[in-house]
């Protein structure tokens, strides 16, 4: 007992030495140089040594930081031990840094690990702005996220929703009580799938449970790479590496079993009908200009950027939905006067509605699947006549811009019409210009999401189906609206479940 008493005063006693000696420190040379040669930011008090650490660690931490955005201001200068991060919170102020300083901060500078599929050296995600990133994203728009492969691959969409459909039909018929994540899980993943290798995940051999599980297991690591990407330390990714190698690994057996099936498909069958991105991406691998690596890491940033995130906004935009019940009716009479009563909505509906368009960026609105984002200024610059050094960490906090109560009016509530432009008449253009510079729910500038119209088009035909088709009943007398904690993407607390009651039955869909 005195053995353990000497080895914890003995730690204490170095814990309080490291904290004054780090409080010397930053107070002798940081705070004086930056008193003596910088104009930094306002910043709010921090602890020693970690700086203001605890806030990015802090189990919600975009709402940590919009609370210190409104009692310090809206650019805040933040330090994680010696490195600066510079903490946007304005939308004025994230317009001028992404119009400004887009090509500065272009590249994101985050730690990865040297060989894995996820987060590793090949990750497009991870990869800095050059010649080889500009090529996949190129590619990527052409064959599949661009409006024109968008149309090409429209039948994929609309199949795998008639699907959906019927499942959900087949459940409300045996009044069963539906998942409406893992209802979305299922059918985003089966459309990503078809569109990136020609088929949907099995779910009878348990193709698509590896996959969801493999997806559950990334969205873990989200927030520690997070952590890392402020630190801009591999230490961040060492102290997870084994458990990074094996999701690696099993992503790279679960997708080189779907490459070595595609390319065998190809020879045996002259005319197969295959994936038109795969098949890009495959002839680029035998011109050199990528490896097969390169391929299935992209395949792993696609999955995971357009599944989990896609999941979260359809789950909270539906809550927010059978919320409000005035939302609703008035949803299903735009649908009903534009599509009627004897057939499915569809995508090609979608420019017609809008009204669901509204929901759709109402959810977005109050429910950013990303709401922090990270990026790196590679160059010193000046924000609004303040000093910002090269290689600070840019942390812009999409949640609290897009809930700015100077820009947003009542803007924590649902309401869909704000971006309709019958409701200010005649300023269809200004309500455009508004929307780019405080709107940004995916992000801005070359390192915005490429697919955020591939986005919309899931989420508004998948909330168009649910609404037209079903009554919604929920346990108790509202749902919990609450976020989960310690996760880096919007997730409800508790997953959204309802029993679906059939509204109109359609014999063809």
């Amino acid at each position: 007992m005195a053995a353990m008493f000497t080895v914890d005063f003995q730690n204490c006693f170095i814990f309080i030495i490291l904290c004054l000696l780090s409080t010397i420190f930053y107070s002798l040379f940081v705070v004086r140089k930056t008193k003596a040669g910088s104009d930094l930011p306002p910043s709010p008090p921090s602890l020693p040594i970690i700086g203001h650490l605890h806030l990015l660690l802090s189990l919600v931490s975009h709402k940590r930081l919009q609370r210190l955005s409104f009692k310090y201001g809206p650019l805040l200068h933040l330090r994680v031990f010696s490195a600066p991060i510079l903490l946007v919170s304005s939308a004025s102020i994230a317009y001028e840094i992404f119009k400004a300083q887009d090509l500065n901060i272009s590249t994101r500078n985050l730690s990865t690990n040297e060989g894995s599929l996820f987060f590793g050296s090949l990750s497009f995600i991870a990869a800095p702005y050059g010649d080889n990133w500009k090529f996949m994203k190129k590619l990527m728009v052409t064959n599949l996220l661009g409006p024109q492969a968008l149309e090409r691959s429209r039948g994929i969409r609309k199949d795998e929703v008639n699907r959906f459909y019927s499942d959900i039909l087949d459940k409300a018929m045996r009044k069963e009580s539906v998942g409406i994540g893992e209802e979305a899980m299922k059918l985003i993943n089966n459309i990503i799938c078809k569109m990136l290798i020609g088929r949907s995940c099995s779910e009878e051999n348990g193709e698509a449970e590896k996959v969801r599980g493999l997806l559950a297991k990334t969205d873990s690591f989200l927030k520690k790479f997070f952590v890392a990407a402020i630190l801009r330390m591999s230490l961040g990714i060492s102290l997870f590496k084994k458990e990074l190698t094996g999701v690696s690994l099993r992503y790279n057996e679960l997708l080189e079993k779907f490459l070595v099936e595609y390319e065998e498909k190809l020879d045996q069958e002259h005319h197969h009908q295959g994936s038109e991105m795969l098949d890009v991406l495959l002839e680029a691998c035998r011109d050199g200009k990528i490896t097969r690596n390169h391929v299935k890491a992209l395949f792993v940033d696609l999955f995971v950027a357009s599944t989990d995130t896609t999941v979260h906004a359809i789950e909270w935009t539906m809550a927010e939905i059978i919320s409000n019940s005035k939302v609703l009716e008035r949803l299903r009479e735009e649908i009903g006067s534009v599509v009627g009563e004897t057939r499915l909505i569809q995508e090609m509906d979608l420019p017609n509605l809008p009204y669901l368009q509204g929901v759709v960026k109402e959810g977005l609105r109050l429910h950013p699947t990303a709401p922090l984002v990270p990026r790196s200024f590679q160059e010193g610059c000046k924000i609004r006549g303040f000093d910002v050094a090269e290689k600070t960490t840019l942390v812009v906090n999409l949640y609290a811009i897009m809930r700015d109560p100077e820009i947003w009016e009542d803007p924590d509530e649902f309401k869909p019409e704000r971006f309709l432009a019958s409701s200010r008449s005649g300023q269809e253009e200004e309500i455009a210009r508004e929307e780019i510079l405080k709107y940004i729910p995916f992000g801005s500038g070359r390192r915005g999401c490429p697919g955020a119209n591939l986005a919309y088009v899931y989420v508004g035909n998948v909330i168009g189906v649910m609404v037209q088709c079903f009554d919604w009943k929920i346990q108790g007398d509202k749902i919990n609206m609450n976020e989960a904690v310690g996760a880096l993407s919007l997730t409800m607390a508790h997953p959204l479940k309802c029993v679906p009651v059939p509204r109109t039955l359609f014999s063809s869909v």
